[in-house]
């Protein structure tokens, strides 16, 4: 049985991101996958590291018990929109705050190598766009998805990573969200 950790980054529960999330959960519990969640916006924790690398700040008891979900899964799957072209800023504070040297990775003493302590997870990212994802990505070149694919996920050990595009949301009719929708759930059916 595959253990999978779904993470809903959208600060709003009346989102396309949060039924997205709902999907998949629904297609990977079909495929009798075991199921945690992280739903960001639930969390009571300061997303500000105020201090930066200088002083350790203590995790809160809600990024505590993220973390060990995070240790627990094989697979992550990241629900996100995108905003400014990137992450929403309590996504942001999630990772500045929890992923820390230490946890996702450790320096090599006088190298500029790294340990990655997330090898042998995989992750899929599912984000929403208010354009073309081939706008997104060629005028743009998808910042978020170089941030949390590449600069953490991929920095941390994480691979496969997966990335699927869902819009453009704005202008959306309802049979373009229930396509979306399914092919969220398919995605949780085939455990991507």
């Amino acid at each position: 049985m595959k253990k999978i950790l779904i993470i809903d980054c959208h600060p709003n529960a009346d989102s396309l991101c949060t039924s997205l999330a709902a999907a998949y959960k629904k297609g990977a519990t079909a495929s009798g996958a075991e199921i945690k969640e992280i739903v960001i916006r639930d969390l009571k924790f300061n997303p500000n590291l105020q201090y930066g690398y200088q002083k350790r700040t203590e995790l809160e008891p809600d990024l505590l018990d993220a973390w060990e979900k995070i240790k627990w899964a094989e697979h992550m799957v990241w629900v996100h929109p995108v905003w400014w072209g990137g992450l929403p800023a309590i996504a942001k504070g999630f990772l500045d705050r929890l992923f820390l040297p230490g946890f996702v990775f450790s320096n090599i003493e006088g190298s500029f190598r790294w340990e990655k302590h997330l090898k042998g997870k995989s992750a899929h990212i599912l984000l929403t766009l208010d354009q073309p994802s081939w706008t997104y990505s060629l005028m743009f070149g998808k910042p978020s998805v170089n941030q949390l694919k590449k600069a953490v996920l991929g920095y941390c050990g994480v691979k496969p990573i997966r990335v699927s595009y869902f819009g453009p949301v704005r202008m959306a009719k309802k049979p373009a969200f229930e396509k979306w929708l399914k092919k969220a759930e398919k995605s949780g059916i085939q455990l991507l």
